[in-house]
């Protein structure tokens, strides 16, 4: 049996991402009820938001589902509190040390993955004795690692550092995508963009339709002095490439940015005045779906392109 299918106990080894201002009860929900693992994205909500969620989370599906959680969240020791006493079973860690949390999780009945972007966080995950690897390209959206590593260039040099359970991400739109990470040497994959624009997603219609528009080479990393991003290039890209060009403190960058940039842009729709966090695959994806066509496209697609190989 597929390691991953059977760590998290689901049908299919696909795993919702975890994104800020998308990825709420119903996103979630609606993978896991369609057999892949859906995750609540804890980075965009305080305390309240995040009890309110998985209360939901418990009321639509019977499936398994987990939260993602970046550890450099400003109130992460009362998020963790919240996971374990709400019996949350699966928590994805990213942006941070596993190294602080993994224990306390694990003595909890918790299973964790941890998000890296290269062989040697993958090394020291294992180290801190974490259950699964998240291994993500920086083809994906919003924040990634330093390296700029591609998803091409890096399962394969993940697989051979670790032994633990593989999962892949960043720029997987299609069920050819997931096979190829297969063959890399990934037992899974984690989807955000596809997901991100999914009729369930909490996203503003505005983003939604903005992100279905873009052509090749509309997204960019930047912000490379606070925390390497992805975006589509739009008014406040434009002016934030300008003062990196002219050699912009991290400081300066924030101050162009404003307060709750990524909201503004994702949840509420300022598509020129707001951060537009996806990944370049959104150039592929043409059409808001719901997560059950997604989901059914993304196997039958992974099974064909399977037969047309063997």
């Amino acid at each position: 049996m597929n390691r991953i299918c059977e760590l998290f106990g689901i049908e299919y080894p696909i795993i919702q991402g975890g994104m800020v201002w998308c990825s709420g009860w119903r996103l979630a929900a609606a993978v896991s009820n369609a057999g892949g693992l859906g995750l609540l994205g804890a980075g965009s909500m305080h305390p309240d938001t995040l009890v309110e969620h998985i209360q939901k989370m418990k009321a639509a599906t019977d499936k398994p589902w987990g939260i993602n959680i970046p550890l450099m969240y400003p109130e992460i020791d009362k998020l963790m509190d919240i996971i374990i006493s709400e019996g949350v079973k699966i928590v994805f860690t990213s942006a941070g040390s596993p190294k602080k949390f993994t224990a306390r999780l694990h003595e909890a009945g918790i299973k964790v993955a941890h998000v890296v972007s290269s062989s040697k966080f993958a090394r020291k995950c294992e180290e801190a004795g974490v259950d699964a690897i998240v291994a993500e390209g920086f083809e994906a959206g919003g924040h990634n690692g330093r390296e700029e590593t591609t998803t091409l260039t890096l399962i394969p040099q993940v697989r051979k550092a670790t032994t633990l359970p593989l999962i892949a991400a960043g720029g997987i739109g299609s069920g050819e995508a997931w096979l190829a990470t297969q063959v890399l040497g990934a037992e899974g994959v984690q989807i955000g963009t596809l997901f991100a624009l999914a009729e369930e997603s909490s996203a503003s219609d505005e983003f939604k339709k903005r992100c279905i528009s873009i052509e090749e080479g509309d997204t960019m990393l930047c912000l490379k002095k606070i925390s390497p991003t992805r975006l589509i290039k739009n008014e406040l890209y434009n002016k934030i490439a300008e003062a990196e060009n002219a050699g912009a403190s991290a400081d300066e960058l924030r101050e162009i940015s404003g307060t709750a940039a990524a909201k503004r842009g994702i949840f509420e729709g300022d598509v020129e005045g707001g951060y537009l966090e996806i990944g370049q695959i959104a150039s592929a994806i043409k059409e808001i779906k719901p997560v059950s066509a997604i989901m059914e496209t993304l196997v039958k697609e992974y099974l064909e392109a399977k037969k047309s190989i063997i």
